[in-house]
């Protein structure tokens, strides 16, 4: 999958419409200072060492159960790309996309 088509597959999407893919263990929380587009590219190339170093760093990692508590109460507004089984989740307020 190319950049392009990530950015056309990438869109807001209130965080109550997520659940399922949390409850799924499938959401991916991104942090704000990575490019959600970037994450996304390597996730769908399948760069096991750059994402190890994501994970390590705590950049990525599964959504929270206090992160969705939080998204959910405040009607929560995140952008969000899927590359399966994979649901990456960027908080808008933070994202630089």
């Amino acid at each position: 999958m190319t950049k392009k088509q990530l950015n056309l597959e990438t869109s807001q999407i209130p965080w109550h419409e997520l659940q399922r893919f949390f409850a799924s263990g499938l959401a991916i929380s991104v942090s704000p200072e990575l490019d959600l587009l970037e994450v996304a590219f390597q996730f769908s190339k399948d760069n096991k060492v750059q994402v190890e170093q994501w994970l390590q760093a705590q950049s990525v990692a599964l959504v929270s159960d206090q992160q969705a508590l939080q998204w959910y109460n405040n009607e929560q507004m995140v952008w969000a790309v899927v590359v399966k089984p994979w649901v990456l989740v960027q908080d808008q307020a933070d994202e630089k996309h």
